[in-house]
């Protein structure tokens, strides 16, 4: 087995050769003046189990290019399989037509991917479980659950629990979190008027007295989070905290955070944290590094994936 890492997210790539207790392969991948992607393997890949540690986070197109580039390297290097390791994967929101003469970028990433070589993915926590299907290789898609119910239990305990899912789209992530604390489930009924504007309309569910947890797969520019945790205030909730895996948090995300009733917003390392992440008083960071890499090790053993989803 050998271990690649892109610039995306290093320090999530080295807690993984940690836990693997595989060294990182050198690798030198850097810009050309005009930014043109250059990437040279500096260790011999041939007949190689390959993964390479990727998450296509902001600089989206970036770190994309790094991907495929690194990949078609470890191809004409004659690597035995290469699997694309994507932490989190950029462009999935993507994933449908929204309106006429409109992309499904999803699929087209994952068909440069393919393209590119890969011959295997591992991700976590898609936007939409049905991504997998724009794949032609096998794709495992881990889900964060395991890692946030832990951190729950920890912290909050099991008892008054009120797990709420932001929007409809995501009852069957919340319900899955649900099950697992045996709480009970809350839905926000939600408007979004465009893009990155959200309206709450309602809250499906008594949540008076009760302290509510919002689970969520990508806070991006936390608009809905904070709109879903004023709702849930307003109707009586005790206190208001959110688990989501991916950290976009573009924009003033971390400011609207800090200015809303959340107690505390919790991600996962999937995407690097930037320095207003990393001062922020009510945001925290789970690691996903040990769960990657029992994922990266069943892969190499030919072992079986799925049962790290119990």
């Amino acid at each position: 087995m050998k271990l690649i890492a892109g610039n995306s997210n290093r320090p999530l790539a080295e807690a993984i050769s940690v836990c693997l207790k595989v060294p990182l392969t050198k690798a030198s991948i850097r810009r050309f003046s005009d930014m043109e992607v250059f990437v040279e393997i500096l260790e011999n890949v041939r007949g190689e189990d390959v993964f390479v540690i990727q998450s296509t986070s902001y600089p989206a197109n970036d770190n994309l290019m790094e991907l495929l580039v690194t990949i078609d390297a470890l191809r004409r290097g004659s690597a035995r399989r290469i699997t694309a390791v994507l932490p989190y994967y950029g462009y999935a929101r993507q994933d449908r037509k929204t309106g006429p003469r409109t992309p499904i970028s999803a699929k087209l990433v994952a068909n440069l991917i393919t393209t590119a070589g890969a011959n295997r993915v591992l991700t976590m926590d898609l936007h939409a479980g049905q991504i997998q299907g724009f794949f032609d290789i096998p794709t495992d898609n881990l889900v964060a659950a395991p890692v946030f119910v832990q951190d729950i239990e920890a912290t909050m305990g099991r008892d008054n629990l009120m797990i709420v899912s932001p929007d409809v789209g995501g009852v069957v992530r919340a319900r899955a979190i649900a099950k697992r604390l045996d709480a009970d489930l809350a839905i926000i009924d939600k408007r979004r008027e465009r893009a990155g504007v959200s309206e709450v309309m309602n809250v499906i569910g008594d949540v008076t007295g009760r302290d509510c947890i919002l689970v969520d797969d990508i806070v991006d520019s936390a608009g809905t989070l904070c709109n879903a945790a004023v709702a849930l205030k307003e109707r009586g909730a005790k206190s208001v905290r959110a688990y989501v895996t991916h950290g976009v948090l573009s924009g003033g995300a971390v400011a609207r955070v800090a200015q809303s009733p959340l107690e505390a917003l919790i991600t996962t390392d999937s995407i690097q944290a930037t320095e207003a992440v990393r001062v922020s008083r009510n945001v925290r960071h789970l690691t996903v590094a040990p769960l990657i890499a029992e994922a990266i090790e069943r892969i190499s053993n030919e072992k079986s994936v799925s049962s790290l989803f119990d």
